[in-house]
This record gives structure tokens, C-alpha cells and sequence, in this order.
């Protein structure tokens, strides 16, 4: 009975939390995570812990699937190098560098280590949620990081804990070997079981397709976890290997279906893990010895900063050393800007799988004794984590604007390119496909008169100064259409409350004008 009591708590929390966010202009988790803390002191809710298997397996192949198969691949491959830096040397950096502030707080080093490598990985599902209004150059950056940066993290994690432990023998040998399966193996798996995930594109009907896409992450997960692979990466690869091939295999009304689903579901696993985050803050703070919270605090600031810190220099020494080596005209155009490298430095957000992954940290050794100070780096993490979210996320927006970053309308220009092509190529084709189908001359010349009036509104607006009459005529052409839409529901709302039509024509009708509204106002699922 407490399970389903958690579920309704934590889903009247999102649903308080992100109508309370965007009264306040806020990014929602700076309110869910609150409200997680303001749970804890329900009495029920006062042992609710967060699994870490329920993150590792149930949250994170969904969250990262998501993010892999939304990215732009074209993005990554053109900023491949820095991310790739982020996504490992910063990682290792990152590690050796919390490390050694553990030790200076009195940790053993290996469990100082452990902590590192905790706190290595920036969280994808984070900086997606507070790094919504970056251009799309430097959040593209930072969501690839955050993808590949969990794989490397990991792999550090479990070499860490199985010395700490003293579970298995560790050499150089092991290490490397475990580095290799771990990479390598998650990259292959992420291709194979991408592949295989997309054969159910083939599908034609539109649900045991979505069944198949659905599961298509969590087997990655699952066979790369069984050889002992990164089952991040895993996801992350096929996702990027599923967002290839879905466009031209998926069937549409599949497709339509697909991103409903996974826009609500992320959404939903998204909050949901701040406001377990919040109720697990509550847990660690009862859990530490009250002698210990005090430094434990401190501590958690510390490190907290230091992660700024290392980000900050490592971005800094990077750039310089590649603007020194590369000075190709192409390499010129991929810079940032001194601002722009401010921001980031500033946007290594932490996040669930930080603290899945030292929750996940063994309570006892191998030779039956506690882990030392487990208790006090739970504490630290969830410190950070909370400092990166409820600081950095707030202050994110007020850099950006001190940045002055140049507009990103890149998007809307190649959007306005692509259709204006598409529209051409169609009307080119429309004669020979109405000659091969049979369609009579004047069905073919209405056709094509509507195409080549939306051509010439296109080429208008792709003009590199629209005149200020087709700009006004294209906003007009816009709210009448809205409002046309609007007086359609209004009617068929009307008939079915009449009782003249059913509620299944009713949903059938809206879909299509909910689509047709998408289509106008540009704000078509993503």
C-alpha cells in the first residue's frame, strides 16, 4: 500500500511543482526538490528510500534513450572533440581531482576515489532540463557530454568499489581489460541492439511497433550489463542508431504515437527523480551522525566548488591547446566565445545517476566489516547535487543573458530551406504522379496551385529581408487559421454534447486539427 501512496505523493508533487515553476519563471526542479524534502517529514515517507536499481534500470535506459534519439548527430560529429574530451579526460580528471579533496577531509583515498567517481558524470536528464535555453550549439555539446561521461564514470565506479571492497584482485591488467569491455562492448552491443530494435519499424501496426521500440533500450541495457559492458553507452549508441533509421522506416501514425509517449513518460520520470531526491535528502541527513553533519556540509561545499573549479580550468586548457595545434578556417568557426565559455564551465549539472551510483555503494566489505564512511560520501553527493540544481540552475539563465550569445536561428532557417525544397520537389512530381494514379486535370491543377501559393510564401520568408507586407500577410494568414481552428473544436464539441456525433468522431476530428495547429505555430513534437 505505501507504493501506490509514494506514486500518488510524488505525482501531486510534479503536478504542484510545475505549476508552481512556471508561476515563478523557474525551472522545475529548483520547486520538486522542496517539496521532496517536504515529504520526508510525513511520517509514511519518513523510510522511503530511492533504490539504486531503480534508477540504473528503470529510469536511466529511458531517460538517456530519450536524449540519444532527440539529439542532433550531425551536432556531435561536428564538436566530436571536445565532447569526447569532456566525455573521458574530464571524467578521469574530475575523479583524481574530488579524490584527492576527499583525502584532505581524512577519507581513506580509495573510498575518496569512490566519491570521485560518483561525482565525475555531468546528468543528461538535468542539463536538459536547466540548459532548455542555451543555443542549440552549446546544449547539443553539453547533452552529448552528459551521455557518453555516465559510460566512463561507471567504469571508474566499479573499478573503485571492487578495491574498496577487496571483492576481486585488481592489476593494471584487469583495469584495462574492464575499460575495453566496457567501451567497446557498449558501443557494439548499442549498433547490434539498435539494428535489431529497428527491424520493428516494419511493423505495421502503429502499437506492437511502439512495444517494440520501447523495450529496444532496455535489452540494450540488459545484454550489456550481462557482459559485463557499459550499459550507458549501450543505450546511448542505439539510440543515436535508431534516430538514423526511424525517419525513413517508422510509420506515421507509429511515429506520432511514439513521440507522444516518450514526451509524457521522460517528463514524468524526469520529475519524479527530483522529488525522490528531495525525500532522499532526508533519508542521508538522518542516517549521518549528528557530530559528522556539520563537516559533512562543509565537505559537500568544497567539493562542490571544486568541481567548478576543474570544469572551469579543464574547459579553459582544452581550448587553448586546440586553437594552438588546429588553426584550420573550419576549426575557426567551431569557436566560442571567452562568455561562451563561461557558460560552460559553469553548466556540469549533477544528478540522478550520481546518486544512484553511491547508494549503490556496498554497505559491507568483503571481509564482513562497514564500509568506511559510506554514510558521510552519500551525504556529499546529495549535498552537491542539490547545490548544482538549486545554485548553478538558477544562475544559468542570468549567465546566458550576460553572455549575449549570438541568436541561434539556425534551426528555423533550415527548417524554412527544407520545406521550401520539399514543396518544389512535390510539385515537380504532382503531373506524373496524377498521370500514373488517374487523377482528373482539374483535382491535379487545384493541387497544384495550393502547393506553388505555399512556395511563394516560403520563398518570401527564405528571402534574406522578407518585406514587411508578406511578414504582416503570413502573421494574418496565421491567426485566422488559429481562430478557424478553434470555432471547428467549438462546433464538434457542440455535436457530440448534441449527441450527433460520437465521442470516437470527436477524437478522430481533434487529433487532426490539434496536428494542423502544431503545424501552424511550429511547436510540432520534437
Amino acid at each position: 500500500m505505501l507504493a501506490l501512496e509514494v506514486i500518488v505523493a510524488v505525482g501531486l508533487a510534479i503536478l504542484i511543482g510545475a505549476v508552481i515553476a512556471n508561476r515563478l519563471h523557474v525551472t522545475t526542479p529548483i520547486v520538486l526538490i522542496p517539496l521532496g524534502v517536504l515529504l520526508g517529514f510525513i511520517p509514511a515517507f519518513r523510510d522511503v528510500e530511492l533504490p539504486p536499481e531503480t534508477v540504473l534500470l528503470l529510469f536511466l535506459p529511458a531517460l538517456l534513450f530519450r536524449e540519444s534519439i532527440t539529439t542532433s548527430t550531425r551536432e556531435i560529429r561536428r564538436f566530436i572533440r571536445v565532447i569526447l574530451l569532456n566525455g573521458t579526460l574530464l571524467v578521469f580528471i574530475t575523479a583524481i581531482g574530488i579524490a584527492a579533496v576527499g583525502t584532505w577531509f581524512g577519507l581513506p583515498w580509495i573510498v575518496a576515489l569512490v566519491l570521485g567517481a560518483v561525482l565525475a558524470p555531468t546528468d543528461a536528464t538535468a542539463v536538459s532540463e536547466l540548459a532548455g535555453s542555451l543555443p542549440r550549439r552549446q546544449r547539443t555539446v553539453l547533452r552529448a557530454e552528459s551521455l557518453i561521461n555516465d559510460g566512463t564514470a561507471l567504469a571508474i565506479y566499479a573499478i573503485a568499489v571492487s578495491i574498496a571492497v577487496g571483492s576481486q584482485q585488481v592489476t593494471p591488467l584487469t583495469i584495462t581489460w574492464t575499460l575495453v569491455v566496457s567501451f567497446v562492448g557498449g558501443v557494439a552491443i548499442g549498433v547490434a541492439l539498435g539494428l535489431v530494435g529497428s527491424l520493428t519499424f516494419r511493423i505495421r501496426q502503429p502499437l506492437p511497433s511502439n512495444v517494440g521500440l520501447i523495450v529496444t533500450p532496455f535489452a540494450a541495457f540488459l545484454v550489456a550489463e550481462v557482459v559485463g559492458a557499459s550499459g550507458v553507452l549501450a543505450v546511448v549508441v542505439c539510440g543515436l542508431v535508431v534516430s538514423r533509421i526511424a525517419p525513413r522506416r517508422f510509420q506515421p501514425e507509429a511515429r506520432d504515437q511514439a513521440q507522444s509517449f516518450w514526451t509524457v513518460t521522460t517528463y514524468i520520470l524526469n520529475a519524479a527523480l527530483f522529488v525522490l531526491i528531495g525525500l532522499e535528502l532526508q533519508v542521508v541527513v538522518r542516517e549521518l551522525p549528528p557530530s559528522q553533519l556539520g563537516v559533512g556540509l562543509v565537505f559537500g561545499v568544497v567539493v562542490w566548488i571544486a568541481l567548478i573549479v576543474i570544469r572551469a580550468l579543464f574547459v579553459v586548457l582544452t581550448t587553448v591547446i586546440i586553437r594552438s595545434v588546429d588553426r584550420r578556417p573550419y576549426q575557426r568557426t567551431l569557436r566560442s566565445t571567452p562568455r561562451g565559455l563561461v557558460i560552460a564551465a559553469l553548466a556540469g549539472f549533477r544528478g540522478a545517476v550520481s546518486l544512484a551510483a553511491v547508494l549503490a555503494v556496498p554497505v559491507t566489505l568483503a571481509s564482513g566489516k562497514s564500509f568506511a564512511d559510506r554514510d558521510l560520501i552519500v551525504f556529499v553527493t546529495t549535498v552537491v547535487i542539490v547545490l548544482t540544481l538549486a545554485v548553478q540552475g538558477p544562475l544559468l539563465p542570468v549567465i546566458i543573458r550576460w553572455a549575449r550569445l549570438p541568436a541561434d536561428d539556425g534551426v528555423d532557417e533550415e527548417r524554412t530551406f527544407a520545406e521550401l525544397e520539399a514543396s518544389r520537389a512535390a510539385v515537380e512530381a504532382i503531373p506524373q504522379i496524377a498521370s500514373e494514379m488517374g487523377i482528373d486535370d482539374d483535382v491535379r491543377d487545384k493541387v497544384i496551385a495550393e502547393a506553388q501559393k505555399h512556395i511563394s510564401v516560403l520563398e518570401a520568408v527564405a528571402s534574406d529581408e522578407p518585406d514587411e507586407e508578406t511578414t504582416r500577410h503570413k502573421e494574418q494568414y496565421t491567426r485566422l487559421r488559429l481562430a478557424a481552428l478553434e470555432r471547428k473544436r467549438e462546433t464538434i464539441v457542440n455535436l457530440r454534447d448534441q449527441q450527433r456525433i460520437d465521442d470516437i468522431v470527436l477524437r478522430r476530428i481533434q487529433s487532426q486539427l490539434d496536428l494542423e495547429e502544431l503545424r501552424l505555430t511550429g511547436r510540432a513534437l520534437e
